[in-house]
C-alpha cells in the first residue's frame, strides 16, 4: 500500500552507491593509465565499465520494484524531481564551459594571436606567421590542411531527426496522460529509434571526417573543440536514447500511469536538454 503523502520514506541502506565509487574509479584510472601506454590500462577500464553497467541494471532495477510496489509518496517523487533538476543543471554547465571555450578561441585568442588590439609586438614574437582566420589549424597547419564540416548535409539531416525525436516524445507524453497506451507505445519507439538514427548518422559523418577531410583530433584548436563538443552530445544522444528505450519496455509491461509516471518525465526533460544543445551546436559549431 502506498504511504501517506504527509510521510516520508526512509530508504533502507544500501551497497550500491560504494559499488559505484568503486567501479568508476577502476574505469577512470583505467582510462587514464590506458592513455600513458600502461597495458592494464585497458583491461581495469572494461573491469570498472562492467562493474558500472551491472550497478545501473541492479540498483535502478530496484527504485523501479520499490516504485511500481506503491512503496514511494509524493514526497519521494519530489526529491526525485528535485534531482533531475539539479542533474540536468550540471550538465548544463558542463555544455557552457565547451561552448565558451569555443567562443574564447574565436573570438579572443586567435585575433590576439594574430596581432588585434595593438598586440603586434606579441604576434610577432610568439607566432609570425600565425594567420587569424576561422577554422584555424595552428601555425604552418600543423595538423595538416583539411576541410571543415559543413553545415548541410547530414548535421541539416541530424537537426531534423532531433527535433522530429522531441515532437513524437510530446505526442507520447500527452499520450501517456490519456492513457492511450497504443499510441505511446508507437511514439515512444519512433523517439529512440530516431535518437539511434541520430548516432549511426553522426559516426558516418565521423568517418568521413576522418578518412575525406582530413579532419581529426590533432587538426589545431578547431578540430579539438569540433570532436569534443560533438562527441560529448553523441554520448549524450546515446545515453537518452537508451534510457528512452527502457522507459518504452516498462511502457509495454503496463507501469506508469496518466497520474504517476516521473521516470517518464525525467527521460523526456532530458532529451529536451539533449535537442537544445543540439541546436547550439549546429548553429555555433557548424553553421557560423
Amino acid at each position: 500500500m502506498a504511504q501517506s503523502s504527509s510521510k516520508y520514506y526512509v530508504p533502507e541502506s544500501t551497497r550500491w552507491p560504494i559499488i559505484t565509487s568503486v567501479g568508476l574509479f577502476i574505469l577512470f584510472g583505467g582510462f587514464a593509465t590506458f592513455l600513458n601506454g600502461g597495458e592494464i590500462g585497458q583491461y581495469a577500464m572494461y573491469a570498472g565499465l562492467a562493474i558500472v553497467i551491472w550497478m545501473m541494471f541492479s540498483w535502478f532495477g530496484e527504485v523501479i520494484g520499490e516504485s511500481e510496489g506503491g512503496i514511494f509518496n509524493d514526497r519521494v517523487d519530489g526529491s526525485f524531481r528535485m534531482g533531475m533538476i539539479w542533474f540536468i543543471f550540471s550538465e548544463v554547465m558542463f555544455f557552457a564551459c565547451f561552448f565558451a571555450a569555443l567562443w574564447y578561441v574565436r573570438n579572443l585568442s586567435v585575433p590576439w594571436l594574430g596581432g588585434e588590439g595593438n598586440n603586434f609586438f606579441t604576434h610577432q614574437l610568439i607566432w609570425d606567421n600565425f594567420e587569424k582566420v576561422w577554422p584555424t589549424n595552428g601555425p604552418g597547419n600543423m595538423g595538416g590542411a583539411f576541410e571543415p564540416m559543413e553545415a548541410m548535409g547530414i548535421p541539416a539531416i541530424n537537426t531534423a531527426i532531433l527535433l522530429s525525436s522531441g515532437v513524437t516524445l510530446t505526442i507520447a507524453h500527452h499520450a501517456l496522460k490519456a492513457g492511450k497506451r497504443g499510441v505511446l507505445n508507437i511514439f515512444l519507439a519512433l523517439t529512440f529509434i530516431l535518437g539511434f538514427l541520430f548516432i549511426g548518422l553522426q559516426a558516418y559523418e565521423y568517418t568521413e571526417a576522418y578518412e575525406h577531410l582530413n579532419l581529426t583530433l590533432r587538426s589545431g584548436v578547431y578540430g579539438s573543440t569540433f570532436f569534443m563538443l560533438t562527441g560529448f552530445h553523441g554520448l549524450h544522444v546515446t545515453i537518452g536514447a537508451t534510457m528512452l528505450l527502457v522507459i518504452w519496455l516498462r511502457c509495454l509491461k503496463g507501469h506508469f500511469t496518466p497520474q504517476k509516471h516521473f521516470a517518464f518525465e525525467g527521460v523526456a526533460w532530458y532529451w529536451h536538454f539533449v535537442d537544445v544543445v543540439w541546436l547550439g551546436l549546429f548553429i555555433f559549431v557548424y553553421w557560423l
